[in-house]
């Protein structure tokens, strides 16, 4: 047996929103064992169904690779931790059956989890950071929050599609091949001009399918380098911007970078700049913990019981518009 094993908190954490279905281990101290499978289309974007069904697909190796770690390093399991939303309904249905089953199975609590707070907290756990403004970006999430009374309340976000749905729906238009956000980051670094794009912000809120629109009739104009690098620039900027003026207005003197468009590499040099700019700390994760992982889903679960929060299999319903706003975040 692990050594403190019997002292541990273990929670077992599942996630399958969208395109990776993950299942992991946790204590308080780190992640201790992960196994994902992701779902790529065959051409075009993401299918809902076809994703669920790759999740159910896999839910029997994923869970089971996992659970066998568990036993070979006597672990006992005290929580089942899942993603009940936002997300893609047929996808977190098929994580939420499974997840109960693991409930009734080990009669263990149940904790369903926001799948938005959950990059947040797992963002603060990996990079350290305190009491950050955060601006979580995803491929189906563009959002800037920070930690009032008691919720993350979102200062700022999309009005339409999130900017990782922008970058990928510019990437498909173009040919580039899927996951086409890292290809857009490749071919930016070549560019040699700036071409100027739609900069839509409205307030605190943000507007990419415009930007989106235009990038791609520019890419019959001009050399895809150059566009790719114009659209990363213009979309970034705006959600830079948004960022500062909330850390004016919460008072925050730290920014938290989240989500899988997070692991951009030039995002995170333009939220450092800003952050230096103000006299302010940035703080990014390891790559590993930006994009959809079950070790997020694991560890909010582990703060979430440690506060007394568990979820009544009658209540355990998903939640395809959970907003992380709804969250009361009781364990701050």
């Amino acid at each position: 047996m692990d050594r403190g094993a019997r002292s541990r908190m273990i929670i077992f954490g599942l996630e399958g929103t969208a395109w990776n279905l993950s299942a992991a281990l946790v204590d308080e101290s780190g992640a201790i064992y992960e196994k994902s499978a992701t779902y790529t289309p065959a051409r075009g974007g993401i299918h809902p169904r076809e994703a669920s069904q790759h999740h159910a697909e896999h839910m029997r190796a994923v869970v089971g690779d996992v659970l066998a770690q568990a036993r070979q390093r006597g672990l006992k399991l005290e929580g089942v931790a899942f993603s009940q939303g936002p997300g893609l309904g047929p996808c977190l249905r098929t994580v939420a059956t499974a997840a109960r089953a693991l409930s009734l199975r080990f009669d263990i609590p149940l904790v369903g989890v926001n799948h938005c707070v959950a990059h947040i907290e797992v963002g603060k756990w990996q990079s350290g950071a305190r009491d950050p403004a955060v601006i979580y970006v995803s491929g189906a999430n563009s959002q800037v929050l920070a930690l009032r009374q008691g919720r993350y309340r979102i200062f700022g976000e999309t009005l339409d599609i999130s900017v990782g749905n922008a970058i990928d729906k510019f990437a498909r238009s173009v040919g580039l091949a899927h996951p086409g956000g890292p290809k857009v980051e490749e071919l930016a670094r070549k560019a040699k001009n700036y071409i100027p794009l739609p900069y839509t912000v409205k307030g605190m809120d943000l507007s990419f399918s415009g930007l989106s629109t235009a990038a791609t009739e520019a890419a019959g104009k001009h050399d895809l380098e150059d566009v790719c690098y114009s659209l990363q620039e213009t979309a970034f900027a705006m959600l830079v911007e948004v960022t500062e003026r909330a850390m004016a207005h919460a008072e925050k003197r730290e920014a938290m970078l989240v989500g899988g468009v997070g692991a951009n590499a030039r995002l995170g040099e333009m939220m450092r700049i800003m952050c230096h700019e103000r006299g302010a700390e940035f703080f990014l994760p390891p790559r590993s913990f930006m994009g959809d992982n079950g070790s997020m889903i694991a560890y909010t679960g582990l703060l979430m019981l440690k506060s007394g929060i568990s979820t009544p299999l009658d209540q355990s319903h998903v939640r395809p518009g959970y907003r992380t706003d709804e969250v009361p975040v009781s364990w701050a």
